[in-house]
């Protein structure tokens, strides 16, 4: 795209991209229209005479060309966002149906998704009307519709599917924010090519990597032989649960508010469980996990973050080249992460040392995969860090918590351009992961109403396979939920926790994503959610804590804790709906 100003000098381009934190915004649209903002018409005024304009190119396809606009923002430490500006010929499109906040919310939720993604709210709209259509017709032609079932049958299970199809789409427009939400906020990927990559690799993660067999049960949280012979009581209280935690879902997306899908399923099923089948029917061992989760997700994404943030300043930042310290540490981290996660998401031989030889092999593939990447992409400026003039003069005695000199120019320009590279791929990652994880909130239930409705299948501890169909459809819920509000809370992951660069969201990401994958393992109870927004928070802390902003925290923290008490209310509610609806039709 192309930015029809000039700017009196790098200075005053650079402040004029990073005055966000000033203006706190009020909703995930203003965080994608910074010139309908009051605070944005007010200080630019004096950047953008009509005499100064000009012509100036700026790419926003690759991590690299929206990197400059952070200039000197972590050397200088000035408490700066970076300002996007949008282009008068993308926004015209927008501006043309819809008119700062107010009109948004006269026009509904379309003029949003339009100012997100750069088009206009007609053609958001009609892409809103396909998807809806899309989720009323699939699931006609779907085999796990029942092949010879009476009509009655049938129409139940259109309507469970659709119930499905209604917690995949909360998951997607709430939770794909944990993989996609930094990268947006530092400006290593838009709105819109986030929205397109995850959209690829959440449909691939569901279809190659959802769970096949679940429980009837999910997650432990119900006694399965309390419902033994009260298959349609159970199959009322997987549809409510369904619909319980996805509204809640659609509520929390609504304000941007980022919740634990995981957390919204548990609280449905236990206040199912509770007013359905007694306190006994409750594995009060495993709620006490999820609750305890709400304090050690937080604290340790937060303590992770930190340490590595401050790793990359101590080692990175302080080095007499930065941009060559970044360009050979990267290559380390990406054969750490890789390797990491090859040996806990791929099938690797059950012989611990051909195990780990596979792993660390992956980890030297990718590795050197990535070192050619950013050597071909940087190496034009790499090749003018190695003179001895470039490098910078850092104090001889370093300590890890001291606060040190970012680098400037073209140095800033190279760190930036490999955290960027290295924050997509751990983005990607994630992405792909969550896609295969948890899209079994959605369709595990799912899968076990189907089958008791289906096959007569009782409660017990039978386990349901899933169909394959099944598995896409939970796929394509999570795309259109994520197309359609994802980026409600991809705003305030991104921007209005802390202010995020390549280095921060790359150091919050990577944080995250280590915790959550040796949390796993030594299964302590950890939620992806929590942890980021508290390694977000980390990274701010790191800076000071005047930098991160304590009323989107107390808002986030407020949404956990009633989480689990909403869902459970919603699901006792929903369930005595459904015993009426299904006495009646049966």
């Amino acid at each position: 795209m192309t930015l029809p100003y000039r700017f009196s000098s790098v200075r005053n381009h650079s402040l004029l991209l990073k005055t966000s934190h000033l203006y706190t915004p009020r909703s995930a649209l203003d965080c994608f229209s910074p010139k309908e903002s009051p605070f944005f018409k007010k200080n630019t005024a004096q950047f953008l005479s009509p005499q100064k304009r000009t012509s100036l190119p700026l790419k926003l396809v690759c991590p690299l060309a929206s990197f400059s606009s952070y200039a000197d923002s972590e050397g200088e430490e000035q408490h700066h966002a970076d300002q996007p500006i949008q282009n008068p010929h993308e926004s015209s499109t927008v501006s043309n149906e819809s008119d700062g906040k107010g009109n948004a919310e006269a026009t509904g939720d379309f003029s949003g998704m339009a100012q997100a993604f750069h088009i206009s709210s007609t053609t958001a709209r009609a892409i809103s009307i396909v998807i809806a259509f899309s989720a009323l017709t699939l699931p006609i032609f779907m085999k796990s519709l029942g092949q010879g079932l009476a009509l009655k049958t049938k129409l139940l299970s259109y309507a469970t599917l659709l119930f499905g199809f209604y917690m995949a789409w909360n998951i997607g427009a709430n939770d794909v924010a944990n993989a996609m939400g930094t990268s947006v906020g530092s400006g290593a990927l838009t709105i819109r090519q986030a929205v397109m990559t995850a959209a690829v690799l959440e449909f691939s993660g569901a279809l190659l990597m959802g769970t096949h067999v679940t429980s009837t049960m999910q997650k432990g949280i119900l006694m399965a032989n309390v419902f033994q012979g009260k298959d349609m009581l159970l199959f009322a209280g997987l549809l409510s649960s369904l619909a319980a935690a996805g509204t809640w879902l659609q509520v929390a997306s609504y304000y941007g508010w980022p919740v634990s899908t995981t957390h919204c399923i548990v609280g449905s099923m236990v206040g199912f469980g509770l007013v359905y089948g007694g306190a006994g029917a409750v594995f009060w061992s495993s709620l006490a996990k999820v609750a305890s989760s709400w304090v050690i997700s937080p604290i340790l994404g937060a303590l992770v973050s930190f340490l590595v943030y401050k790793c990359i300043r101590r080692f990175v930042y302080s080095a007499p080249n930065p941009g060559q310290a970044a360009a050979a540490a990267a290559p380390v981290a990406v054969f750490v992460g890789v390797a990491s996660i090859s040996s806990a998401a791929l099938p690797l031989s059950k012989i611990f040392p051909i195990a780990l030889s596979q792993a660390l092999a992956c980890g030297v593939a990718g590795a050197i995969v990535f070192d050619r990447i950013i050597r071909k992409q940087l190496g034009h400026l790499l090749a003018k860090t190695k003179s001895p003039e470039t490098s910078q003069n850092q104090p001889k005695t370093i300590g890890f918590l001291s606060d040190i000199a970012g680098p400037t120019g073209t140095q800033l320009e190279i760190v930036y351009g490999i955290f960027g590279y290295m924050q997509v791929l751990s983005a990607c990652f994630m992405s792909f992961a969550h896609g295969g994880n948890d899209v079994s909130n959605a369709i595990g239930p799912l899968a076990a109403a189907l089958s008791i409705l289906q096959n007569g299948a009782a409660a017990g501890g039978a386990e349901i396979v899933i169909p394959m169909d099944v598995l896409a459809w939970g796929g394509f819920g999570i795309v259109a939920g994520l197309t359609m509000w994802g980026y409600r809370v991809i705003a305030t992951i991104g921007k209005k926790i802390t202010e995020l660069t390549p280095t921060r969201g790359f150091a919050a990401e990577f944080a995250a994503a280590s915790v959550v994958l040796f949390a796993s393992k030594l299964g302590l109870p950890i939620s992806a959610t929590h942890t980021l927004v508290g390694a977000v928070m980390g990274v701010g802390f790191a800076r000071g804590l005047n930098s991160v902003r304590a009323e989107t925290v107390r808002e986030i923290v407020a949404s956990w804790l009633v989480t689990i008490p909403v869902g459970a209310t919603l699901a006792v509610i929903y369930t005595w709906i459904f015993t009426k609806i299904l006495s009646f039709v049966l």
